[in-house]
């Protein structure tokens, strides 16, 4: 027998989560890893983002919106991660012109 919430949680938290844990990795993968690999860590570390936004949306367990919650948190990590990128390019080219 299922009975509806009276107020239910709210996902923000989670979508947050997920952005959070690809700024991290993201930063990681930008320090550790040498120049010429960090493009295909970071596909990897989207990937990864990609299962924990789906285990973080599962965990949450309700069904309403569960693919624009995941898209949500899919996305955000994926700006936070291209933004990363961008300034990891960009900083190469200053130091290339310099």
């Amino acid at each position: 027998m299922s009975t509806s919430e009276l107020v239910p949680r709210r996902p923000i938290g989670g979508i947050v989560a997920v952005w959070v844990a690809a700024l991290l990795a993201g930063v990681a993968v930008a320090v550790f890893v040498p120049a010429e690999a960090r493009s295909t860590w970071m596909v990897v570390t989207l990937g990864a983002s990609l299962i924990l936004a789906f285990g973080v949306q599962l965990a949450y367990g309700r069904a309403q919106r569960f693919i624009q919650r995941v898209a949500l948190s899919t996305l955000g990590a994926l700006l936070v991660l291209g933004v990363i990128s961008a300034s990891l390019g960009l900083g190469a080219l200053m130091t290339a012109v310099v």
